[in-house]
């Protein structure tokens, strides 16, 4: 059995050698672009460690941890889009080095290369897996949506944050360990068990990317530091701030959020000094720790070797005090 870092290996000697030999070159390389570069490849390392704590061996489940890659970075693809972002993992965005449509078309392909990947196995468990992916896929594209409503309110609650970061982030992550479980053929306690572990340690991933985005190196972060505040995103650092923040520091954020005309470097530091003031940077680090508490909680429930468990403890801690 090999530790996760040892599968973190396996999947990136494999997505490197995908063979994507089809044309037309401008549809293609896209794709061969964004996945040269790389990543955290954090789900399909899950999937390949799934399968195995749950009897199996990890290269059965090599196909349904590369269809979880690559519709993992077919969202990447379509979110800078939609973003307008210049960076990724530290290089220019697939739109900025080719182009929007390019990047649509890609993006789209990706997708579909992705559910093919799911043809590699029997009916029964093909089945299985492509209806769980299937309604991941459609809860990433509701996330999504959530997010970008957000962006024209001014009344998003705690609450409904959660529940978007959720549904575009958290639900891939327990769906990647789900899929292993699948390709392993273990109960359905088992399945359903190991999926919360990963939605809930989905959410305080997503929680630290947002705190990052923020406060974050960008050498080592590889997105440009403040992104989210220079799109007027809601984040949970965002939403606590008008929460905790004087009568000033609330006008003063939504002031900043509504308008497009102040200098972005500008714009970033004031909003920075404004969670740091309100301790909204300090409520969403409490945030991390109690959705990192209640994955170790399923952790626990599991029923596997206690070497695994640690294994995904010690993972999951790893994540809470990431800086990537």
């Amino acid at each position: 059995m090999r530790t996760i870092s040892g599968y973190k290996e396996i999947i990136a000697g494999y997505i490197e050698n995908l063979q994507i030999n089809k044309k037309p070159d401008e549809l293609y390389d896209p794709i061969k672009y964004i996945l040269s570069l790389g990543g955290k490849q954090l789900r399909p390392v899950l999937t390949l460690f799934a399968a195995e704590i749950f009897g199996s061996d990890y290269q059965k489940a090599i196909h349904a941890a590369s269809a979880i890659e690559l519709f993992h970075n077919f969202s990447l693809i379509h979110d800078d889009i939609m973003d307008d972002a210049p960076l990724r993992r530290g290089h220019q965005t697939v739109h900025e080095k080719w182009n929007v449509n390019t990047g649509i078309l890609s993006g789209d392909a990706m997708l579909i290369l992705a559910y093919q990947y799911f043809e590699n196995y029997e009916p029964v468990i093909f089945k299985e897996l492509a209806k769980l992916f299937s309604k991941t896929a459609l809860e990433v594209c509701e996330g999504q949506q959530m997010d970008i409503n957000f962006e024209e309110r001014n009344d998003v609650s705690i609450d409904e944050y959660i529940t978007m970061i959720e549904y575009k982030t958290a639900v891939l992550v327990g769906a990647a360990l789900q899929m292993g479980a699948i390709v392993a053929e273990t109960s359905e306690d088992n399945k359903k068990r190991i999926y919360d572990f990963g939605r809930w340690l989905g959410i305080a991933f997503q929680l630290q990317d947002d705190y990052l985005d923020a406060f974050g190196d960008m050498a080592t972060f590889g997105k440009k530091i403040g992104g989210d505040i220079l799109e007027n995103k809601k984040t949970y650092l965002y939403l606590m701030a008008l929460i905790k923040g004087t009568k000033e520091e609330k006008e003063q954020l939504l002031e900043l959020f509504s308008v497009t005309d102040v200098p972005e470097e500008e714009k970033i530091s004031i909003v920075k000094n404004i969670f740091e003031n309100t301790k909204a940077t300090v409520e969403i680090q409490q945030q991390i720790k109690d959705y990192t508490q209640r994955a170790l909680e399923v952790l626990e429930s599991l029923n596997i070797e206690h070497t695994h468990k640690e294994e995904l403890r010690t993972f999951a801690l790893n994540l809470m005090d990431r800086k990537v």
